[in-house]
C-alpha cells in the first residue's frame, strides 16, 4: 500500500505540476524533484522503496530508446566529434579531476575514482526540457542530447571497473583493458544486431500493436542481456534505437509509426516525469536518515566537487569554442557556435537520474565480508551535488538562454508546413508517373486527392506565410479545423452509440479523423 500511494502522489503532481511549471517557466525536472524533496519530508507521506539495484534497468531503457526517437542521424552524424568529445573525453577526464580533489580530501584513491564515475555523466533531460521550449539552434540541441546520450556508457564503465577495484581489492591493467574491451565492444556487436534483429520483425509484422510491442521490449531486453555479459547495457541500446531511426521506416506501417509514436512520447513524459519525483523522494529520505549532514569534511568533499564539475565543464567549453573558432579562420569556413553557445553548453551540465541511481546502487560489503568503504560519505555526497546543480542550474538555465539571446528565430510550425507541401508534391508527381496500366478512374481519384491536400497547403501558406489572413490567421485557423474535427468525432460517436455503425468501423473512422486533425493541425 505504501508504494501504491507513493506512486499516487507522484502521478498526482506530474498531472499537476506540468502545467504549472509550462506556465511558470520552471523546467518541468527541476519542479517535479523539489516536490519529491518536499513529499519527502512530510511525516505521514510513504518513503520509497524501490531497490537500487533496478532503478537502471527500469528507467534507463526506455529513457534512451525514447530520447532517439526524435534524434536526427544524421545531424547526430556531422555533430559526432564535439559529442565524442563531451560524451568520451569530457566524462573521462571529469571523473580523473574529481577523483583527485577528492583523493586530496581524504578518500582513498579507488573510492575517489567511484565518486568520479557516479557524479560525471550530467543528466541532458532538463537541459532539453528548456532547450525544447525556447528553440536552441538545432546543432546545439543535437550536442546536449547526443552527450547525453553517450557519456552514460562511459560513466558507468568508470563506474564498474571502479566498484569492481573497491570490492576486489584491486584490479590489475589487463583486467581494466579487457573490461574497457567487453562492454564497448561487446555492447555494439549487441546494439547493432539487436537494432537488425527488430527490423527483421518489423517487416514481417504488419499489426501496430505487435509492432510497437516490439520496440518496447527491444530496449528492455537488449540492456538486461548486455549487463548479464558483463558489456555495455546503455550502448546497446542506443545503437539498437538510432539503427531503428535510421533503417526501419519501410518496415513500420503507417499505423504502427503513429501508435509507436504516441507510445513513446507517453513513456518519455511518463517516466522521466516520475522519475525525477522520486528521486525528489528519494533523496529527502537519504538525507534525513543520514548522520553525515553535520560533517565539515563530507560537505566540504560535496562543495569541491561541484566546484570541479562546473569549473571544469566551463573551461572545455570555452577552450574548444575558442579553438574551432580559431580553426574555421584560418580554413576560411563559416564561424561555428561562439562564446554565448559555449556558455550555454558549460551551464547545461546538471545531474540527475544516473548518478542518484549509481550511488544508491554502490553495494554494502567488499569480498571477505567488511563494509563498502566511505561507501555512506559518497552517497551524500553524490545526492548533493544533484540536487545544488539540478534547482541551481535548472532553474537559471532558461534566464541565462534569454539574456544571451542564444534562442533561435525559427519556426518549426512553418518548416513543417513546407515540408507537408514538398511531399505531397513528390506523391503527386510519382502518382503521375505509375499512371501507365492503371484505369484512369483510380489514377483520377488518387490525383484529387493529393491535389486537394496540395491546395490546403498552399492556400495555408498564402494565409499564415503572407499577409493574406493577417496575423491572428494562424489562431483562427487552427481554432476553426478543431471545431470541424469535434464535429466528425461526435458524429462517428453518436453513430456508435445508437448502432448506426460497428465498434470497430467507427475506431477506424476516429483514428482516421485524430491522424488528419494531427497532420492539418496548421
Amino acid at each position: 500500500m505504501d508504494a501504491l500511494a507513493l506512486l499516487g502522489l507522484l502521478v498526482l503532481g506530474l498531472v499537476v505540476l506540468t502545467p504549472v511549471a509550462d506556465r511558470i517557466g520552471v523546467p518541468q525536472p527541476v519542479l517535479l524533484t523539489v516536490y519529491g524533496i518536499g513529499l519527502g519530508f512530510i511525516p505521514a507521506a510513504p518513503a520509497p522503496d524501490l531497490p537500487p539495484d533496478l532503478i537502471l534497468p527500469l528507467v534507463l531503457p526506455p529513457l534512451l530508446f525514447a530520447a532517439t526517437q526524435t534524434t536526427s542521424v544524421r545531424e547526430l552524424r556531422q555533430a559526432a566529434a564535439p559529442v565524442l568529445a563531451l560524451a568520451v573525453g569530457l566524462t573521462i577526464t571529469t571523473a580523473f579531476l574529481v577523483a583527485v580533489v577528492a583523493h586530496a580530501l581524504g578518500l582513498p584513491w579507488a573510492v575517489a575514482l567511484v565518486l568520479g564515475g557516479i557524479v560525471a555523466p550530467p543528466d541532458p533531460v532538463a537541459a532539453t526540457a528548456v532547450a525544447s521550449r525556447l528553440h536552441l539552434p538545432p546543432r546545439l540541441v543535437t550536442v546536449l542530447e547526443g552527450e547525453g546520450q553517450f557519456n552514460d556508457a562511459t560513466a558507468l564503465v568508470i563506474y564498474q571497473l571502479s566498484v569492481m577495484a573497491v570490492v576486489a581489492g584491486g584490479v590489475s591493467t589487463g583486467q581494466v583493458g579487457l573490461g574497457l574491451l567487453v562492454a564497448v565492444a561487446g555492447g555494439a556487436a549487441l546494439g547493432l544486431a539487436g537494432g537488425w534483429l527488430a527490423r527483421w520483425a518489423l517487416g514481417r509484422l504488419h499489426d501496430p500493436a505487435a509492432e510497437t510491442t516490439v520496440t518496447v521490449a527491444t530496449p528492455f531486453a537488449l540492456y538486461v542481456l548486455a549487463e548479464r555479459l558483463e558489456a555495455s547495457g546503455v550502448l546497446a541500446v542506443l545503437l539498437a534505437a538510432l539503427f531503428l531511426r535510421a533503417r526501419s521506416s519501410h518496415e513500420t506501417t503507417s499505423a504502427g509509426w503513429l501508435l509507436g509514436r504516441s507510445v513513446w512520447q507517453y513513456v518519455n513524459f511518463a517516466v522521466s516525469g516520475l522519475l525525477f519525483g522520486f528521486l525528489g523522494a528519494e533523496l529527502s529520505s537519504v538525507l534525513g536518515t543520514t548522520s553525515l549532514l553535520g560533517d565539515r569534511g563530507t560537505l566540504d568533499v560535496a562543495a569541491a566537487v561541484v566546484g570541479v564539475l562546473v569549473l571544469w565543464r566551463a573551461l572545455a567549453m570555452f577552450t574548444a569554442s575558442a579553438i574551432a573558432r580559431r580553426r574555421a579562420r584560418q580554413h576560411g569556413s563559416a564561424t561555428p557556435a561562439g562564446w554565448r553557445e559555449a556558455a550555454v553548453t558549460s551551464w547545461a551540465g546538471m545531474r540527475g537520474v544516473v548518478t542518484v541511481a549509481t550511488a544508491l546502487a554502490l553495494p554494502r560489503a567488499v569480498d571477505g565480508g567488511g563494509a563498502f568503504p566511505f561507501r555512506e560519505e559518497v552517497v551524500l555526497v553524490a545526492l548533493l551535488v544533484v540536487i545544488v546543480t539540478l534547482v541551481l542550474q535548472g532553474l537559471t538555465l532558461a534566464p541565462l538562454i534569454r539574456r544571451l539571446g542564444v534562442a533561435s528565430d525559427a519556426d518549426p510550425a512553418l518548416d513543417a508546413r513546407r515540408l507537408h507541401r514538398r511531399a505531397t508534391e513528390a506523391a503527386l508527381a510519382r502518382v503521375r508517373e505509375s499512371a501507365e496500366g492503371v484505369p484512369p478512374e483510380v489514377v483520377q481519384a488518387v490525383v484529387g486527392q493529393y491535389e486537394s491536400r496540395l491546395g490546403y497547403r498552399r492556400a495555408v501558406e498564402d494565409l499564415i506565410g503572407g499577409d493574406v489572413g493577417g496575423k491572428e490567421a494562424g489562431v483562427h485557423l487552427r481554432r476553426l479545423l478543431a471545431r470541424a474535427s469535434e464535429a466528425e468525432r461526435e458524429a462517428v460517436l453518436l453513430a456508435r452509440r445508437t448502432g448506426e455503425a460497428s465498434p470497430a468501423a467507427a475506431d477506424d473512422v476516429l483514428f482516421d479523423i485524430e491522424a488528419r486533425a494531427l497532420r492539418y493541425g496548421g
